[in-house]
């Protein structure tokens, strides 16, 4: 089953939140989270049981993280990627702005996220749901009794572009994170007015993400999506099609690897 999310209707989810003692803007996308149950408990996405960890279920949000904050290094129960959007900082020794794309395994350490002079705001992109972030290093006990497999990719920053250029530009397919044998890999797409494009093989991995980043994607039945919006295509499904609209589409993919740790489950709406 595909999710949709419109970048205007998730306005209506942002709230102020911090963890750790960062403070931060939260708007929610795709599936519940603990910030969401938090800060806006009368939400639809805020009621019922929470998930099961290590089931298919899409989360995706937006954090905009205050200027000169860091978010102390940790680690998560699920595999994420994260995708800087606006602003600039630096992930661990990464500098990070424009659009960067990070992506790590469940309990993989990772940062520390430290914000520049303006913030520094990024979606998080999960495949399962995650009960909470475990800071290090007082999480480092736990992490030594888990089965893992260490791994984090930085993508360097990739510049956007601007409206004028995107609805003249040539149809690309620019390869972020080269598809790995176990389904791993990132696409960024840039398609002029009318364009349109098949996206990789879903069963190849274990879900993709797709983020809009510029321009507008066109339906069959013409409803639009426009940055910043967010879909999740299911491994089950077929290959997504991104067809642009009159002022073209730049569209990333984000593909969840396959290994072993997530289990079928029904998909949020």
């Amino acid at each position: 089953m595909v999710v949709m999310a419109s970048g205007l209707e998730a306005a209506s989810t942002r709230r102020r939140s911090s963890s750790d003692g960062t403070g931060f803007w939260h708007t929610t996308f795709i599936g519940t989270n603990r910030i969401i149950r938090r800060e806006y408990p009368e939400h639809p996405l805020s009621q019922g049981p929470l998930p099961e960890p290590g089931t298919l279920y899409p989360v995706g949000f937006l954090v905009e993280q205050d200027p000169g904050s860091t978010v102390r290094a940790h680690f998560h129960e699920a595999d994420q990627f994260q995708v800087i959007v606006a602003g600039s900082g630096r992930m661990a020794s990464h500098p990070v702005k424009g659009i960067a794309v990070h992506y790590t395994n469940a309990h993989s350490p990772y940062g520390p996220i430290v914000a520049g002079e303006e913030g520094v705001h990024y979606f998080t992109l999960r495949n399962s749901y995650d009960r909470t972030a475990r800071y290090m290093p007082e999480s480092r006990p736990d992490l030594r009794q888990l089965p893992r497999n260490f791994r984090e990719a930085t993508v360097p920053p990739m510049a956007p572009m601007a409206p004028e250029e995107l609805a003249g530009t040539a149809p690309c397919c620019i390869e972020a994170i080269p598809l790995q044998a176990d389904g791993l890999g990132a696409w960024r797409y840039r398609l002029p007015a009318g364009g349109h494009i098949n996206g990789p093989d879903p069963r190849k991995g274990t879900g993709q993400h797709w983020l809009i980043l510029g321009g507008e994607r066109i339906d069959a039945i013409q409803s639009v999506l426009r940055p910043f919006s967010l879909i999740f295509v299911s491994p089950y499904d077929g290959p997504f099609e991104a067809r642009a609209g009159a002022d073209g589409l730049e569209i990333l993919c984000l593909q969840y690897p396959d290994r072993g740790t997530v289990r079928p489950a029904a998909t949020p709406t």
